[in-house]
């Protein structure tokens, strides 16, 4: 199978969820994008149709999920599944943000655990393998029974940090949650930890109860997978510029803004926040909003893939 591979072509296509990021790492591959048919039936329903053959084909598809979520994951099933039946050597799915991640166990009873029938889903439909960057839940990679590649931006925002020069830099874990991130990747810079502890009197609203650790007079970064509403970090932000923080900058790989997320941070205490390009951003949205770019991270996993070399060894 490895040298098979190896001696296959590799065709990378687009789903319609995030054409701008597909081509920029097909052009970091020095390749073009797959021409692909996709468009919807006048009663709502997905089609697509490879306009070219993948026949023994080496196959990513890439497709990132959010905003209408469910249109976009089925587009991508129906895309495996044309691409199974045209007799591609082998189907990755190249999922940026993985949706549905959240809902990895059941917190009440009579719940489904959404995120593992998703994993279903992509199996049944024909993928044989997966790619994603920075899951909300690490556990997801066992819902899968095919190979999984989970990358991390967290590499790239440490080397943002170090670029940025902060004077008096502390990691701030912004809920419990988030405290082991927080840990990995305040020792990867050799700075203090603090955390907030946050508790949550309605679904949809964070409110911080507990600071643990000094943050006066200091430059507070945190990490974190995805900002959603923005209640956490904004709570968070509130906190520690109360306990006398002289700054906080928020690097979050997904950005999704939902409702008025973004209309909540910029009248926050929050001073940046850095996102990668995983999900696209409206232009001008925020003053306080800065994009970066994962084009080549992606890019350079699926080179490692095709070619059978080490993806862990990218973050090393």
């Amino acid at each position: 199978m490895k040298a098979l591979l190896k001696n296959h072509e590799i065709k990378i296509f687009s789903g319609s969820s995030h054409l701008q990021l597909a081509e920029k790492i097909a052009k970091h591959l020095g390749l073009k994008l797959g021409e692909i048919n996709l468009k919807k039936f006048s009663n709502g329903e997905s089609y697509a149709r490879f306009l070219e053959n993948v026949r023994g084909v080496d196959l990513f598809l890439l497709q990132s999920l959010y905003g209408p979520i469910n249109d976009y994951l089925v587009e991508l099933l129906i895309m495996i599944d044309a691409a199974k039946r045209a007799s591609a050597a082998r189907i990755t799915a190249v999922i940026p943000h993985y949706a549905y991640a959240r809902q990895d166990w059941k917190a009440a009873s009579r719940e489904p655990i959404t995120a593992k029938l998703v994993a279903d889903l992509l199996s049944a439909a024909g993928a044989n393998r997966v790619m994603a960057l920075d899951l909300h839940s690490e556990q997801v990679q066992g819902f899968f029974n095919i190979p999984v590649d989970v990358l991390t931006a967290q590499t790239k925002f440490i080397r943002l940090v170090k670029e940025q020069k902060f004077k008096n830099p502390v990691v701030l874990a912004p809920d419990a949650g988030s405290a082991k991130k927080a840990t990995r990747a305040a020792r990867q810079l050799g700075i203090d930890l603090a955390i907030v502890n946050k508790r949550r009197p309605k679904a949809g609203v964070a409110e911080a109860a507990n600071l643990i650790g000094d943050v006066r007079g200091k430059d507070c970064i945190v990490f974190d997978d995805m900002i959603d509403t923005g209640g956490t970090i904004c709570a968070a932000a509130d906190a520690v510029k109360r306990a006398g923080a002289s700054s906080v900058t928020v690097f979050a790989t997904h950005g999704i803004f939902s409702s008025n997320a973004l209309e909540k941070i910029e009248k926050s205490a929050i001073d940046k926040v850095i996102v990668s390009n995983t999900i696209p951003q409206k232009e001008n949205e925020s003053k306080k909003l800065q994009e970066m770019d994962v084009s080549d991270l992606l890019g350079e996993a699926i080179r490692r893939i095709h070619n059978n070399e080490s993806i862990s060894s990218l973050f090393e």
